[in-house]
């Protein structure tokens, strides 16, 4: 491209997006790249505030802003995302259907640190529904070498930078436990509050049962709510240190493998999640299934660390010790006065 007086652009073609603004009415292209260049366009271009302009003159070294764009898209798109139309040289990914969003954080920042071109992205591990905006890919300067691009490519590898895992584990168990609530002293406040959670996901509760503090019944409550096609299972209450409240011991002795008991989350650190093999009668590989102890905040706090996790649960992304130790950052919920989750920081300290 070169670059040349507005007021000789007749008949030149523009090799980019001219952008204008109206404060508090539009932002967007006056002319959009390909545009050829009128005797009554210049008046218009002054008056935007474009003395000079560049018109395209192709170079087989370079690639134009809206072809790296597309070459950025690539990286990062898996299935279940679709592209918007290349606006000013950026090209933003937008969700086909709902899911929890897995992104390869090290390949993204390895892209972002070779310069010259950027993607942005919503925090990975969250929620996305259909029609949501992913990211947006462009690089800074009008065009750029192949050479960068290439480079581009190599650190984006072969497997896509995002993916939407799909929400699949659509049955669930509640077991509320508490002497008090097993009889009848008070009303179990806790089971409609998870019930309405996993509603959100269209998760069916097909086991809920209430029971006394006594660990041996409930661990075969949770086998049970297992065999009788339940994919998760959530205990609610009993998950302190007082002797009373035995949850953690039940759920250590239906043999699942325990990923924690505690959580540096607040509210809800007391949380414990485990996952149960159930095998396969027919030799196929076991399934997965997660067993959480939700502490009496899920009850009461509008938001805990049973909204950070379930969506992951449900998507069946099975979380690992170390994931749950980095919600320290971002983990205090400041519990505002109008909840605005998850369009906060609660939760997001990667």
């Amino acid at each position: 491209m070169k670059l040349i007086r507005t007021q000789d652009a007749a008949g030149h073609v523009l090799c980019h997006d001219i952008t204008q603004i109206i404060p508090g009415k539009y932002k967007g292209p006056a002319f959009k790249k390909g545009h050829v260049v009128m005797e009554e366009d210049i008046p218009v271009l002054l008056s935007i505030g474009k003395e000079h302009l560049y018109v395209w003159e192709k170079e087989e070294n370079m690639l134009h802003e809206d072809e790296a764009a597309e070459i950025l898209y690539r990286i990062c798109a898996g299935a279940g995302m679709h592209p918007s139309d290349v606006s000013e040289g950026k090209i933003e990914l937008i969700a086909d259907r709902s899911g929890m969003l897995k992104i390869d954080r090290e390949r993204l920042r390895a892209i972002n640190m070779l310069g010259e071109m950027m993607i942005a992205s919503r925090h990975g591990d969250t929620p996305v529904r259909e029609g949501d905006r992913i990211a947006g890919t462009r690089v800074i300067p009008l065009v750029i070498e192949k050479e960068k691009m290439e480079r581009a490519k190599e650190a984006g590898g072969d497997a896509p930078l995002f993916r939407i895992a799909p929400f699949v584990l659509k049955r669930a168990a509640v077991l509320a436990t508490g002497s008090e609530v097993f009889h009848g002293r008070i009303r179990d406040g806790f089971t409609p509050v998870i019930e309405e959670k996993l509603r959100e996901y269209g998760v069916e509760v097909v086991f809920n049962e209430v029971f006394d503090d006594v660990p041996e019944t409930l661990t075969e409550g949770c086998l049970r709510a297992i065999d009788a096609g339940a994919q998760m299972v959530f205990c609610t209450g009993g998950m302190s240190v007082d002797p009373d409240d035995r949850t953690p011991l039940a759920i250590k002795s239906t043999g699942a493998r325990v990923v924690t008991y505690g959580a540096p989350v607040l509210p809800g650190a007391m949380f414990m999640l485990a996952y149960y093999e159930k095998r396969d009668p027919q030799g196929r590989d076991a399934v997965r299934i997660p067993i959480a102890g939700l502490p009496g905040c899920a009850m009461y706090a509008n938001r805990t660390i049973f909204d950070l996790v379930l969506p992951r649960l449900i998507a069946d992304d099975e979380i690992l010790p170390g994931e749950l130790a980095g919600l320290g950052e971002g983990g205090l919920c400041l519990q505002c006065a109008v909840c605005t989750y998850p369009n906060c920081g609660f939760g997001k300290g990667h």
